[in-house]
């Protein structure tokens, strides 16, 4: 029991050290970035939470296998088609009048959009794969614990990046930016989908 309670808060700070390191600048704190530019910070950054919740707990109960439940090829695939309407809506709406950026979204939809985006764009992901890895040889509740408070600030982050760019860009090029950036991390995932195929 000594042995257990010893080893909990080493195993919260590592998984914690470990999973912020991993995720500072990966593709779901620029999704988060991007969403809490245009949006509501909350639901962006519930949304991720929740995702990341939900993931983590997933690689703890089932470990690498979980990453295994759907074919990569089909990972891929929706999350490529997912940014690419997201940025083409983007794009769509970077030219019509300028609006405020609270009115454009129900935080119910984007609470759900966000979710969705993380949870498939994050699947299977080095980040899952290292939680469930962490939880093989080290408490696995410590481990959930430290890597979805990891996960959460590195969210945090990302949404008060995104409203701080608020303030020196408007929002018809903000539009523009963000719309370009889920296009280009759509057909990143695409391109990667047609990679592996062709192996």
């Amino acid at each position: 029991m000594n042995d257990t309670l010893s080893t909990f808060p080493v195993a919260l700070v590592s998984s914690f050290t470990v999973i912020v390191l991993a995720e500072i600048g990966d593709k779901s704190q620029l999704v988060c970035m991007t969403l809490a530019a245009r949006y509501r910070p909350w639901p962006v950054l519930l949304g991720a939470i929740v995702a990341f919740a939900i993931l983590n707990s997933i690689a703890v109960l089932f470990g690498a296998a979980a990453a295994q439940w759907l074919p990569e090829e089909v990972v891929l695939g929706l999350v490529g088609v997912l940014f690419l309407v997201f940025g083409l809506h983007a794009l769509r709406h970077a030219n019509e009048q300028e609006q405020s950026v609270e009115a454009d979204r129900g935080s119910h939809g984007l609470f759900l959009s966000t979710l969705l985006l993380i949870t498939l764009a994050e699947f299977g992901d080095k980040t899952q794969i290292a939680v469930a890895g962490l939880s093989s040889t080290s408490d696995p509740y410590a481990v959930w614990l430290g890597a979805t408070l990891a996960l959460a600030l590195t969210s945090a982050l990302g949404v008060w990046a995104g409203r701080l760019i608020m303030q020196y860009i408007s929002v018809t090029l903000l539009h523009r930016i963000s719309g370009g950036l889920f296009i280009v991390l759509g057909l990143v995932a695409l391109l990667r989908l047609a990679a592996s195929n062709l192996e």
